[in-house]
């Protein structure tokens, strides 16, 4: 079946507001005025390299770490930046072996036809303009403008209803709409400059999904304090059973999401190779789109 993704849901109307009135909502006030330039996000990621590096009998893994950071105008427009931070051995065991390697600072590799080229050294990085379709916020299929994405229902089944409307207007199946929610849930809690209200909705919400448990109190590896919310998928059956689990690490007072990492099993093994996940910030600011600085 062929489908386009649609702009904006049916209930909408004139404005967010009609929407959240047909689920029951509270009348839209004004919306509150933003509390800096720009809506910005900042995020550092950890990927263990899918390849192995030295030699067959003395082989060793890298982690690739970047950080991409975006910058959101109320009126809309995007920037994002990008800066590959250099690779790295994985492990105490992979740093013995890279040692061994002569401990190199670039690596090339041709598998299959694929040539994968790394640097130990940072990149010099950069900074655009978004393209995108429309400068306004993208939630759950739709377009939102910053007054819209202020007046999302602050109530958690409120916002949850919203959001599964979006799926059904998105074409999203049945049996897909959990990760639809959970995904949209999550993106509420750091991408879009929605009101502490609405994260908190969000992160409550979030707890009600099926699959989906308060982890208790946990720490980022920055030390950064927060609750973990655990969320599960599986999918298959027997020795071909495998198992989705992602772990964020919520700042329950500012209501903004710390950090992600997830894990998958096969069979009830792990799955490749552990990365750390991705620390994120998010906030408002004063300051403008540049290329990333180095952690």
């Amino acid at each position: 079946m062929s489908w386009k993704p649609v702009n904006k849901l049916i209930t909408l109307g004139a404005g967010l507001a009609m929407a959240a009135t047909a689920l029951g909502a509270p009348p839209a006030v004004a919306a509150a005025p933003p509390e800096g330039a720009y809506w910005h996000t900042r995020s550092v990621m950890t990927n263990a390299h899918p390849w192995r590096f030295g030699t067959k009998s003395d082989s060793y893994g890298l982690l690739q770490r970047r950080v991409s950071e975006t910058w959101s105008a109320p009126d809309g427009k995007q920037w994002f930046g990008y800066r590959e931070l250099g690779a790295q051995p994985a492990t105490e065991a992979d740093k013995k072996a890279w040692q061994r390697d002569g401990s190199p600072a670039k690596w090339s590799r041709s598998i299959d036809g694929k040539v994968v080229k790394l640097s130990a050294e940072p990149s010099k990085g950069h900074v655009r303009p978004v393209r995108q379709e429309r400068d306004q916020f993208h939630l759950a299929g739709q377009w939102l403008t910053y007054d819209e994405v202020q007046r999302l229902p602050a109530d958690p089944n409120r916002l949850k209803d919203w959001l599964t409307k979006a799926g059904q207007v998105y074409r999203i199946e049945a049996g897909s709409m959990t990760g639809w929610l959970s995904s949209s849930l999550s993106q509420l809690l750091h991408a879009l400059p929605a009101p502490k209200e609405v994260r908190a909705a969000a992160y409550q919400a979030l707890l009600t999904l099926p699959g989906v448990r308060a982890g208790g109190d946990a720490k980022d590896t920055l030390g950064r304090a927060g609750a973990a919310v655990v969320i599960e998928s599986s999918s298959g059956t027997g020795k071909k059973a495998s198992t989705l689990k992602r772990t964020l690490i919520v700042d329950t007072g500012r209501m903004v999401l710390l950090s992600e990492d997830q894990a998958v099993t096969v069979g009830g093994k792990p799955f490749g190779a552990k990365s750390p996940g991705t620390l994120i910030e998010a906030g408002w600011t004063n300051s403008g789109p540049a290329v990333p600085a180095l952690p």
